[in-house]
């Protein structure tokens, strides 16, 4: 598997790369990960099911739109493919560090302006996608309220009630979310989609972004997001709103937008997750 992936890394880097170490890493969840050296250059490489290509095609779109904004570190594509029965993602690899308060100031204010440079009039994206192993629908629409309620939370409702777990009425639960997100229009945002602390760090005091879950919507969702599993430091939120203030409605809004994230962990993850959905599903009623 190695030789050809070394193989592809050669081809599209047009440098000869003949892989001698290989190590794997503990950072994936969803997959397995490897960093790939031949003592001079270094790659990180992503590994699944050959079934999973879509997947890895899928994060390298994204990806590559990220980095169009020139506003943070983004991992190189540099191939992907099908080798025996495994799918594979190499990627340039990058030496990730913690960043200080003021590297986080500057995080916040890049995120907002890649929240404003909107290029859609609609929500959603070109094409599904997907939010870690699990499926993302896209389907573009003008009304937000409908999007997210629909093709967030219904489907994320959906996918876990064909699992067993039927936590809620579906059509009920998306008639609430609706009804709390209506008359809210907000800028369709390029989003990263699944930003939390694992998925950031920092590489020479700039910002550095990966794994995303790319579509247009509310750019509200990310900073819902980064405030779910473990907030980031505060410094981040003040460059944010430097730039951007978030609207005083945000508050009311951010359990719901962390729905959808607890509702995919309870989908891959069960127990704990399943049991926090339930409560934030019990609480849209009340």
């Amino acid at each position: 598997m190695w030789h050809f992936i070394s193989e592809q890394i050669s081809q599209s880097t047009q440098h000869e790369f003949i892989c001698d170490d290989v190590r794997e890493m503990p950072e994936g969840n969803s997959h397995q990960t490897f960093r790939i050296s031949d003592g001079k250059n270094r790659f990180f490489v992503k590994v699944n099911d050959k079934v999973k290509l879509s997947n890895f095609q899928a994060e390298a779109e994204g990806l590559e739109h990220l980095s169009k904004t020139h506003l943070f570190k983004v991992p190189k594509v540099i191939t992907s493919g099908i080798v025996s029965n495994h799918s594979f993602l190499a990627l340039e690899y990058i030496h990730l560090c913690a960043g200080s308060n003021d590297e986080h100031y500057k995080f916040g204010q890049c995120l907002a302006n890649m929240h404003q440079q909107n290029s859609q009039q609609m929500y959603g994206w070109q094409e599904d996608n997907f939010i870690g192993l699990t499926p993302q629908v896209n389907k573009w629409h003008k009304h937000w309220s409908h999007f997210f309620a629909e093709q967030r939370i219904g489907f994320m409702l959906q996918l876990l009630a064909e699992k067993g777990h039927k936590l809620a009425d579906i059509d009920k639960v998306v008639h609430s979310v609706e009804k709390l997100l209506a008359g809210h229009n907000p800028l369709p945002s390029m989003l990263h989609g699944d930003l939390w602390s694992n998925n950031t760090g920092f590489y020479k005091q700039q910002a550095v972004i990966f794994d995303p879950a790319f579509y247009f919507g509310d750019r509200e969702t990310d900073l819902a997001m980064t405030e779910l599993f473990g907030r980031f430091p505060d410094s981040f939120y003040q460059g944010y709103d430097n730039i951007w203030p978030l609207d005083n409605d945000y508050i009311y809004r951010k359990p719901i937008y962390q729905l959808y994230h607890t509702l995919n962990h309870a989908l891959l993850f069960e127990g704990y997750y399943l049991d926090s959905a339930k409560v934030i599903l019990k609480n849209l009623d009340d």
